[in-house]
């Protein structure tokens, strides 16, 4: 299903930031980098496909799902159910092992069970990301290219139809992050997800199947006094 965004426009309160965004379209199995500089408002827009933030007006909807039109309790289902989010900083919790941070996103997710096959399902995804051999690993023995491998396994976990990643290989070396994108694309491509990465890394953006810029695709700038 595609992500589709039209007429959207978000500020920061009446004098702060603001942000508009005509249309922007997104398929099926389409890899897609954000690009722009400091404050142009990729992690906003982010923030309001997920539905963290709310539009003002404008219309954000993910195939048949009109997700502007949902309650602020159905967003957060929508988000957790049916979207990855994979971050700069990780977000995983120290004191719980491998196996119980990927599935960390499944226990929150409303009418999700963490059944037998469930975990299968997280074993496998963790093999196809090289962290079989560290399923029970505790989170602190982890390099950090193993730690973002784990974030991406929990945004791919419940079969997301989009994966919303921002700055993911900001913290890792060169050879782990071209590494770990490629294996991000591959897996989201292979399941038709779409992924919509936010990046500051020029020399990543060959990978991707589509490079957009804040610049050409918005409107950003200080609401009018």
């Amino acid at each position: 299903m595609a992500l589709v965004l039209e007429g959207v426009h978000f500020a920061y309160g009446e004098r702060g930031f603001a942000l508009s965004v005509p249309q922007l379209e997104i398929r099926p199995g389409e890899s897609v980098a954000l690009v722009g500089p400091s404050g142009s408002g990729k992690t906003t827009l982010l923030h309001l496909i997920a539905g963290i933030l709310t539009p003002d007006r404008g219309r954000i909807a993910l195939g048949d799902n009109d997700l502007t039109a949902l309650g602020g309790r159905a967003r957060r289902g929508h988000r957790l159910s049916r979207m990855g989010m994979i971050f700069q900083s990780f977000e995983l919790l120290d004191y719980l092992d491998v196996r119980d941070n990927i599935l960390l996103q499944a226990r929150l997710a409303p009418g999700v069970a963490i059944s037998s096959e469930l975990e299968r399902q997280a074993s496998t995804v963790a093999g196809e990301l090289g962290l079989a051999d560290k399923w029970r690993r505790p989170i602190t023995a982890l390099s950090q290219g193993e730690r973002q491998r784990v974030a991406a396994c929990r945004a791919l976990l419940l079969d997301p139809d989009l994966v919303l990643a921002d700055e993911p290989t900001g913290n890792l070396d060169p050879a782990n992050k071209q590494a770990v994108l490629d294996q991000l694309i591959q897996l989201c491509k292979r399941h038709q997800r779409i992924l919509l990465t936010v990046t500051h890394d020029h020399s990543l953006l060959p990978s991707f199947d589509r490079v957009v810029d804040m610049a050409s695709l918005l409107t950003a700038e200080v609401a009018a006094a």
